[in-house]
């Protein structure tokens, strides 16, 4: 099993550690070069749907399809919740039929509802 912990490397800083030997920076916004909590969450929340709907576009688009996910920061200002989080996910799909592209996002849709572990429900 894998092993996570954080150590304070300053004032509201902290770098996050894996025993598999990943590191993240993560602190508040005034400091540079670290992420959030809030956006490693939503970063976390890409990556899973990312991974999550691999398979199904590798098969119908390739093994070098692209992808973009970019999200929209809709914190409530002064309090550090995200009570509302939307995203946009691009996908290389010019080649298919309109309906084939309907059809892979129900499946891309299905796939990420079944296999991503970091999300909300609700």
């Amino acid at each position: 099993m894998t092993e996570l912990w954080v150590e304070r490397t300053g004032v509201r800083r902290y770098t996050g550690r894996s025993s598999r030997g990943a590191e993240v920076l993560v602190g508040s916004e005034d400091v540079e070069g670290v992420f959030t909590p809030g956006e490693l969450l939503k970063i976390a929340l890409a990556a899973c749907s990312g991974m999550s709907s691999d398979h199904p576009l590798r098969g119908r688009l390739g093994d070098d399809y692209a992808r973009h996910h970019q999200g929209v920061r809709t914190r409530r200002p002064r309090r550090e919740r995200y009570p509302y989080s939307r995203s946009v996910s691009r996908s290389t799909c010019r080649a298919l039929a309109r309906r084939t592209g309907s059809s892979l996002l129900t499946i891309v849709r299905r796939s990420i509802d079944k296999v991503c572990t970091v999300g909300r429900k609700p």
